[in-house]
């Protein structure tokens, strides 16, 4: 791939034949693949708003349920015989650290995801990590603007807490909304950029292409684009999959930015499959996802990435059963003849250790 060096941290790398996000009307970012289900539209929504009304969705989980555990970070940075230690804090929002680097993904810690301190999904458990026991933060991976992605007061807190010398890495659009709420250091970038913060000189970050959308407010649609995230840091390389429909991207990616030891997939928010299939992955879309990213390893001898679950019984934002998602995803591993020891379904707040050497065999 040729390399352009940049003026701001880090350098830029391009490939004429990835994927590129699209831009529509006004500008506004729009899914490059052609042949995949469209975007649902307005008239999409007040149809599945009136099936909502009609239906009788499942009940919310009961106290005990979903599974919580104690955090066990490693502070200040994690030891020379890890790999990685990956907490999950609900959601997409992971401390994840890496060699060297401490590195929080789409933080939210608020009440819920919504936009209204009084209103709209709630959470079923507290955040799996308190914003007082971060280590410090050296780089903040966001996704998107939606609400269970981007929370205006976990913002304000972690710019004036555990994050405030971070470097916020986001793709185009984003800068603004972050300044306005305390972040100082902002990188925007766009799909297959990669940046380099300078709190971190060994840690490289790049922002990877995802099938999804943005919106904060009615008029504001796709205005930001979206994205996923590698992140490498003295040999180890993470894959942070934000929230995304399933695409060839993945392939792209993997052939790429690949291998991965480690790759934080979503595999929840998927019914009505008809309405949620162009932003969502269901878990067997997660799974086949999972091995597409591996396509660049060869041979058998190579090491299989772990797979981390995320985006499932925190908020619930569509139809399925909240406590659905891991039971199909293990199906579905089954199915692929997957290796039982590299899939992840972490409790919330529980910390998995990678360790450098991993004993797992190659995929299939």
């Amino acid at each position: 791939m040729p390399r352009i060096v940049t003026s701001n941290r880090g350098s830029i790398e391009t490939d004429a034949e990835a994927s590129r996000p699209g831009r529509g009307r006004k500008g506004r970012f729009r899914n490059p693949w052609p042949g995949l289900p469209p975007e649902p539209r307005g008239l999409d929504v007040l149809r599945w708003a009136w099936q909502r009304f009609r239906a009788d969705l499942p009940p919310d989980p009961r106290p005990g349920q979903i599974p919580r555990a104690e955090p066990a970070p490693a502070y200040p940075r994690v030891p020379a015989g890890d790999a990685a230690r990956v907490t999950w804090i609900g959601q997409s929002s992971f401390l994840l650290q890496l060699p060297g680097a401490n590195l929080l993904t789409d933080p939210v810690f608020g009440p819920r995801a919504s936009p209204l301190p009084w209103a709209g999904p709630e959470r079923f458990l507290p955040p799996g990590f308190a914003l007082g026991a971060l280590p410090p933060i050296d780089a903040v991976l966001l996704s998107h603007d939606h609400y269970d992605h981007l929370d205006a007061w976990s913002v304000r807190r972690l710019a004036r807490g555990a994050a405030e010398s971070a470097t916020w890495l986001a793709p185009l659009g984003h800068g603004d909304w972050l300044r306005r709420r305390g972040v100082e250091r902002v990188v925007e970038l766009d799909w297959w950029q990669e940046a380099r913060p300078d709190a971190s000189p060994g840690l490289t970050v790049r922002a990877l292409p995802a099938r999804h959308w943005t919106r904060r407010r009615p008029w504001e649609k796709n205005r930001r684009l979206w994205c996923s995230f590698s992140a490498a840091a003295d040999g180890v390389n993470a894959y942070f999959g934000g929230d995304s429909g399933y695409g060839p991207f993945f392939r792209e990616i993997g052939r790429h930015c690949g291998p991965f030891d480690v790759a934080l997939l979503p595999i929840g928010a998927y019914e009505p499959r008809w309405f949620m299939r162009a932003s969502h992955m269901c878990p067997e879309e997660a799974a086949q996802a999972y091995v597409d990213l591996g396509a660049a390893q060869s041979g058998d001898s190579s090491p299989v990435p772990a797979f981390v679950a995320m985006h499932w019984g925190t908020f619930r934002l569509t139809d399925e059963d909240p406590l659905e998602p891991p039971g199909r995803l293990l199906r579905a591993w089954s199915e692929l003849g997957l290796p039982e020891g590299a899939l992840h379904l972490p409790a919330v707040g529980e910390t998995i250790v990678l360790p450098r050497a991993g004993p797992l065999a190659g995929l299939p």
